[in-house]
């Protein structure tokens, strides 16, 4: 606080200014008349009116006034990291972080306390995780999993909203876990005053940044995984980083050379998980020359191995895939689309072939007294409420779940349609579905996001007159005739586009070479479906080439929150008569084609394990989406979670912990169901949903996972954050201490701001100093004129 000078008698100020400018006259007179020098009169003139104007300064009282906190009165926080990343012992350094944090807390030796107590309210609180009261740090264990900085500065705001602070004293590294700049809301908190404990100096260690996984839709489904390695410490070291199975088996390893000190290493695994659904894996670093630290952590030379591994956890998807396919007739088309996905145990291909067109009109053609179509002639099962009649297509089921799925023929409600991920038109007209059904397909696609393709059989498209349908409009081409082009070339070649070779799911090969080889080995082909243009934000994959013209032959786009494609090819099937190699390659794109379409399509219920943003302790927010068989919301759901707490390193099976956990509905969204799960350990999580409607019936169930790596996260940066502590006490109007200026900071702290303070003045007048200092003014001025030979 700044104080000011106040005069007490300012009565005496016009006497006083009087008496002064008669001296200064009469002085002036007298030295003039003298015949020192310059030099000496001016300076025994200047000794003289000194002494003359303390004397006068007397007479008007001055005194030095202002403010100061007042005793008792204001708050003060003093908060201490006790989280496991203080236990790190700095470079040189012959005691840890936590240790010299321990000592300048010590009551006996801690001097600064006693003045804090002095004059203010000191509250005592430890941090790891959440804020804990304490009467004298003697609680310390530095045994915290997360430095929640944020949280516990909030913590110290919301706690003392209603009383008067003064500061707040915050003892520990700035590595927060929960934020990583600071918090807006510190803006209304008192002055923070970070102590920063730790040096810059870099230490020998290895820490995994980050781990990223990625997957495509390629029929091996291999999953692509990043893991960035901070290696501090180790130039010139070969680090190896190993990725093993929840069993300890080790899947793949690498090793990278640290060509410089501080250097961030990406390493690269690219791997098949051996089954479908949630794997567990760890990735652990370490140089070459120590990979047997893992077994006996006593030979390591690291500053710790906490962050040297993370628990990674990969989701295949679990199916399988309904896939509903409807042709006009049966043809080439569906024999290899049929082989190709009898592979994938993912997929379940259900066929709705139609043998036979209705008759336009009735004609008994039969035996005496048979009113079926003579196509089922010779069949056991006559009922006349189950066969075909001459004014009906007779329709032929395949892959069915039951006797009773498609009996009716193509679905004619949301609740049967809305059971499959997928529909494949082939080889029919668009006169063969209802205007009703129509509409059905585009909200099939547009509200329950579901996947169509439509291929290029002779009924399809134009010559399907899909054009001004419903089931046309969601298509990704225009089906007006193409006027430019009318006559019916053969040996059309195929050729990807250049945003066909970026997506993984239209290439066979795993380079751009090979892949150009194998398409420039396939066949020509005779049938397509000509179209005049695509739709705008369409995505054209695949070409032909006439020789004169390029025409689309694979065609998609995103349709509502459902997606759509045309392959406009009528013939690919000969691609697979050409070879076994061949064979092989159509039958795999087959695959990767379909799980495409299918790999972004919503089920009845949908679980998502989500972070908890800002919290330290990695909760997550389980969020379970349910839908009715019209994929509508459903708000009349029981949900039920059960979370397993997988430990890494524990046998494929083991259980190490399981709980269960009733979610609650959502208050701002229909058929949200809601759960928060706070981890208590690293490892990884598996979550299984199992909904249920009101009458008790099961709806369906969902799995989900997650990985933390509590450990991981709290030692991802050993050296301080000095950035983040220094932008907290700017945003507070406090400033950066050191340790060794504690003792100085509790004596000047009473004169800082304070929210209760009081006046104190102090009279510079009546103090036997001004008198002291007039004689010697005086005193010396004569003994200067007595060594000049003047008095």
């Amino acid at each position: 606080m700044i104080a000011s000078l106040i005069f007490a008698n300012r009565d005496w100020l016009a006497p006083v200014a009087v008496v002064l400018a008669v001296a200064v006259v009469l002085l002036l007179r007298g030295y003039a008349a003298s015949g020192a020098e310059p030099r000496i009169r001016g300076l025994c003139l200047a000794l003289k009116l000194l002494g003359l104007v303390a004397l006068g300064l007397c007479l008007l009282e001055p005194h030095w006034s202002g403010e100061r906190a007042r005793p008792g009165a204001n708050h003060f926080v003093i908060i201490a990291d006790n989280s496991q990343g203080m236990q790190i012992k700095d470079r040189d350094a012959s005691e840890s972080r936590a240790e010299v944090l321990r000592k300048l807390l010590k009551a006996d030796q801690s001097a600064w306390q006693s003045k804090l107590d002095e004059n203010f309210q000191a509250a005592r609180y430890l941090f790891d995780s959440r804020l804990i009261s304490t009467k004298d740090f003697s609680e310390l264990n530095f045994d915290g999993r997360a430095s929640a900085i944020g949280a516990s500065l909030r913590g110290v705001k919301e706690r003392f909203a209603n009383r008067p602070l003064a500061g707040v004293l915050l003892l520990t590294d700035g590595n927060a876990t929960d934020i990583t700049e600071a918090p807006a809301e510190l803006a209304g908190l008192a002055p923070i005053y970070p102590v920063v404990m730790g040096d810059n100096a870099p230490i020998r260690d290895l820490a995994v940044q980050k781990v990223a996984v990625s997957q495509t839709v390629f029929e091996d489904a291999p999953v692509n995984l990043q893991a960035d390695v901070l290696a501090t410490g180790y130039n010139g070291w070969q680090i190896v980083a190993q990725l093993l199975d929840r069993t300890g088996k080790k899947v793949e390893e690498q090793t990278i050379k640290a060509q410089r000190d501080g250097e961030t290493l990406a390493f690269r695994f690219q791997f098949k998980p051996d089954k479908p659904g949630l794997s567990f894996y760890r990735l652990r670093v370490s140089a070459k020359d120590e990979l047997e630290q893992f077994a006996n952590p006593a030979l390591s030379t690291e500053a710790t191995l906490a962050n040297n591994t993370r628990v990674v956890v990969v989701d295949r998807g679990r199916g399988p895939y309904r896939l509903l396919y409807v042709s006009g007739r049966p043809n080439w088309e569906f024999k290899f689309l049929n082989r190709a996905l009898g592979e994938d145990d993912q997929v379940h291909l259900v066929a709705l072939i139609r043998v036979a067109k209705r008759e336009p009109k009735f004609e008994f053609k039969g035996r005496v007294g048979e009113s079926s179509n003579p196509l089922f002639r010779g069949f056991g099962n006559q009922n006349p409420e189950e066969i075909q009649r001459y004014d009906q297509p007779v329709l032929v089921r395949l892959n069915t779940r039951d006797q009773e799925e498609l009996r009716g023929g193509f679905p004619k409600s949301a609740e049967e349609l809305y059971a499959y991920h997928a529909v494949i038109i082939d080889d029919l007209e668009a006169e063969f579905f209802t205007a009703e059904q129509h509409s059905l397909l585009q909200r099939y696609v547009s509200e329950r996001g579901g996947g169509v393709l439509m291929l290029g059989g002779a009924e399809c498209f134009h010559q399907g007159r899909y054009a001004r349908t419903p089931v046309g409009d969601m298509l990704p081409v225009y089906l007006d005739r193409n006027t430019e082009n009318t006559a019916a070339p053969k040996g059309y070649t195929f050729s990807l586009s250049r945003e066909g070779m970026l997506q993984p799911w239209t290439r066979v090969r795993g380079n751009e070479a090979d892949e150009k080889r194998r398409v420039e080995a396939m066949p020509h082909f005779d049938v397509l479906n000509q179209v005049k243009d695509v739709k705008p934000g369409a995505s054209v994959l695949a070409t032909v080439n006439d020789g004169k013209k390029d025409y689309p032959a694979l065609v998609t786009q995103r349709f509502g929150r459902g997606r759509t494609a045309a392959l406009l090819i009528g013939d690919l099937w000969q691609w697979g008569m050409q070879d076994a190699e061949s064979h092989k390659d159509m039958d795999k794109s087959w695959r990767q084609a379909i799980r495409w379409l299918v790999s972004d399509v919503p089920n009845r219920v949908e679980l998502a394990a989500e972070p908890q943003r800002g919290d330290a302790n990695q909760a997550m927010q389980l969020n379970v989406r349910v839908r009715d068989e019209k994929f509508q919301p459903m708000d009349n759901a029981s949900v039920v979670l059960r979370v397993q707490s997988l430990s890494a390193d524990a046998k494929a099976g083991a259980e190490t912990n399981l709980i269960r956990l009733n979610a609650e509905a959502s208050l701002s969204e229909p058929g949200v169901y809601q759960a928060t799960y706070v981890p208590r350990e690293t490892g990884g999580y598996q979550v299984t949903a199992f909904v249920t409607n009101s009458v008790g019936a099961e709806v369906a169930r969902a799995e989900a996972g997650w990985s933390t790596d509590l450990a991981a996260e709290e030692f991802k940066s050993l050296r301080p954050n000095r950035a983040l502590l220094e932008a907290i006490a700017k945003k507070t109007g406090g400033e950066m201490l050191t340790a060794a200026r504690l003792d100085d900071f509790a004596r000047t702290l009473p004169n800082r701001r304070a929210p209760v303070t009081e006046s104190w003045t102090y009279p510079l007048w009546h103090t036997p100093l001004v008198f002291l200092f007039a004689l010697a003014c005086f005193v010396a001025e004569w003994g200067l004129r007595r060594w000049r030979g003047l008095a």
